[in-house]
């Protein structure tokens, strides 16, 4: 009888981010966000 195991080990570290990346993502979110309404008030139109 053969017994294989095998083992991961993942370690996941916060970025850091400098302050354009910072920039950047809060204008994405921004936009999600308004993308996000506008598809929302085109469903409660129709």
């Amino acid at each position: 009888m053969t017994l294989n195991i095998l083992f991961f080990s993942i370690t996941i570290k916060k970025r850091k981010m400098n302050l354009q990346e910072a920039a950047q993502q809060e204008m994405v979110e921004r936009l999600y966000e308004q993308n996000k309404d506008r598809q929302i008030s085109m469903y409660h139109v129709m």
